[in-house]
């Protein structure tokens, strides 16, 4: 029988889909959202196929003006479906200077890793506190525990989705709904291609102590936290000791290594 519905965006690749996987291995139905709807039809047709679950999907782009609205109503009304569980997984990133980098691509980061997952979450948090019933899983980054010279915005709103996902955690908590941030290091993804940062340390896997991650025990240690009601989730035991030495170094210290990595 299925537990129930789970929404997550940014779905068609990465951790996004292996998210997905492991909500649908869980017997949860899922709602994939994503812009490429050819990836999105196969995603669907092999988690039927697989898990025996009931699979739908919803073609935005969540960077254009009103998308998040409209991904709301085509969900609860076109589909009539109850979210109970939301992935907020969509995101991008931008290597280089800050002032170099084009004005657009940051706005569109922000858009993407700041303003969606906000309002995603008050448009269906809203309705899992009424119910007094629901799980909202933000997915941040270990880049959110400090600065990121030449990754400045992405690192910027990574720790803004850390900050805010910890505070409805608590907000939500009495209302019998969990918010949990996930914290991955690198992930072996589309992302680094996107983010045009292949050719840094962190980006091309060699940053030393810092190694790639595979997605599907990003996704299996994002689901286990979240269903044991965990605030913050960081896969791995390296990056849960590189969060932790990361606060307790100088700032000064920290600014400078992300900076040797993403350089």
């Amino acid at each position: 029988m299925s537990h129930g519905t789970v929404l997550v965006t940014g779905a068609s690749a990465g951790i996004g889909r292996a998210l997905t996987d492991q909500f649908a291995a869980n017997g949860w139905d899922p709602v994939l959202v994503a812009r490429r709807e050819e990836r999105l039809a196969s995603a669907c047709e092999e988690l039927e196929a697989a898990f025996g679950v009931d699979a739908d999907y919803v073609v935005q782009d969540l960077a254009v003006d009103g998308a998040c609205d409209a991904l709301y109503g085509t969900v609860t009304e076109e589909l009539g479906r109850e979210v109970d569980i939301l992935v907020n997984n969509v995101g991008v990133g931008t290597q280089g200077e800050y002032v170099d980098v084009e004005a657009e691509r940051d706005l569109q980061q922000l858009q993407l890793n700041v303003v969606v997952p906000s309002h995603l979450a008050k448009l269906f948090g809203r309705d899992m506190k009424q119910r007094g019933d629901g799980y909202v899983l933000n997915v941040a980054s270990s880049a959110a525990f400090q600065p990121g010279p030449y990754m400045a915005v992405y690192y910027a709103s990574k720790a803004y989705l850390l900050s805010f996902s910890e505070a409805l955690h608590e907000e939500l908590k009495p209302h019998g709904v969990t918010v949990t941030a996930l914290c991955p290091g690198p992930v072996e993804t589309e992302f680094q291609e996107r983010a045009e940062n292949t050719d840094t340390p962190i980006g091309g896997g060699r940053g030393g102590f810092v190694s790639f991650q595979q997605a599907d025990e990003v996704a299996e240690a994002g689901y286990d936290g979240l269903m044991d009601g965990k605030a913050v989730v960081i896969p791995g035991l390296d990056y849960k000791l590189l969060a932790k030495l990361t606060g307790v170094l100088p700032r000064s210290v920290t600014r400078r290594l992300a900076a040797q990595l993403n350089h």
